[in-house]
């Protein structure tokens, strides 16, 4: 009977979960439909300078073939359906100006930014855990002096931050490249870019967390019965202080993804950041919504991985 109990309290949280995300999703759809009608300007007029390269007024004749070609001349909310509903067949509209399906440009450049996005996440979780365990400590000089150090880290932007590391370790040390490509080495630089900034926040989060848990009964009882301080901290300390940081790695997720679009253009990498500056410049905005629209759905999807760790971290949150 418990056992029927907790699948259904499982069954009911996963449903919520993808509701939630669904509407999530639905909302940047949404979103990114009706800030086309925002926008300055004609879209017709928008496609027709886009590739005929003139500024001038557009011929009434070409407006009209324009509009009847894209369904602009159809009411507002026929356009809206006919958009929701492509979007749920995974059609994310054409190019104005690269005449390709933006699912098409978008799957081309998606692989990159989600290395990188998770690289960094991996990189900010590996130094937070090392540094936790080596210096957190209540009355700790050296805990005080990291608590300082990630308070400023997180205060840096990651543009800037991209920029110090390019000029440093790639122009005048000459230790990578100045471009990054897609290659392992190419990979550092915008990695740590990212990584430090978000280290800032998340390190913060686990080592306040850390330090609370050292002062519990049950850490006492473990260093009374014997157990090493490395392995104290390891092995006990650290899965309970992680848990804030697990559920702050949803949001950092999201910072990730669009901190990745100012980093790919910095160090000239490939990817949704340099695939969303090219549309902004033209104005393609198909391809501007279809990026966001993307970035949405991942973020949904990060989300539930995160709240499906946490459950496997504290299994009381299943209760939930």
């Amino acid at each position: 009977m418990n056992a029927v109990k907790t699948i259904g309290h499982q069954s009911l949280w996963l449903a919520r979960r993808l509701l939630s995300g669904l509407i999530v999703v639905w909302a940047a759809a949404t979103f990114t439909f009706f800030v086309q009608f925002l926008m300055p300007g004609e879209r017709a007029q928008i496609i027709f300078n886009a590739n005929s390269g003139n500024v001038g007024e557009i011929p009434r004749d070409q407006l009209l073939a324009i509009n009847a070609k894209y369904g602009f001349d159809q009411p507002v909310f026929v356009q809206y359906g006919k958009y929701v509903r492509d979007v749920m067949h995974g059609d994310l509209g054409q190019s104005y100006v690269q005449y390709q399906p933006v699912t098409d440009l978008i799957a081309r450049q998606i692989g990159p930014t989600i290395a990188l996005a998770f690289a960094a996440m991996l990189t900010a979780w590996i130094i937070t855990i090392t540094t936790t365990v080596l210096f957190a400590g209540r009355n700790n000089i050296w805990s005080k002096a990291l608590g300082g150090f990630q308070v400023f880290l997180a205060t840096l932007p990651p543009y800037w931050l991209a920029t110090i590391l390019l000029v440093v370790f790639a122009i005048q040390l000459r230790l990578f490249p100045v471009v990054g490509g897609n290659t392992l080495m190419g990979l550092v630089l915008p990695t740590m870019a990212l990584a430090l900034e978000i280290y800032g926040f998340l390190g913060q989060a686990v080592l306040s967390g850390f330090t609370r848990v050292l002062d519990q009964p049950f850490i006492t009882s473990s260093r009374m019965r014997g157990t090493g301080d490395l392995s104290l901290r390891l092995r006990h300390a650290l899965r309970h202080a992680a848990l804030p940081g697990i559920t702050l790695s949803g949001w950092i997720i999201g910072k990730l993804l669009s901190g990745a679009v100012l980093i790919e253009a910095v160090f000239g990498r490939q990817g949704l950041g340099g695939v969303l500056v090219a549309a902004s410049s033209t104005r393609d905005v198909p391809v501007v919504s279809g990026v966001i629209l993307v970035s949405a759905a991942l973020f949904v999807a990060a989300s539930l991985i995160v709240d499906l760790t946490i459950q496997l971290v504290d299994p009381r949150m299943k209760e939930a």
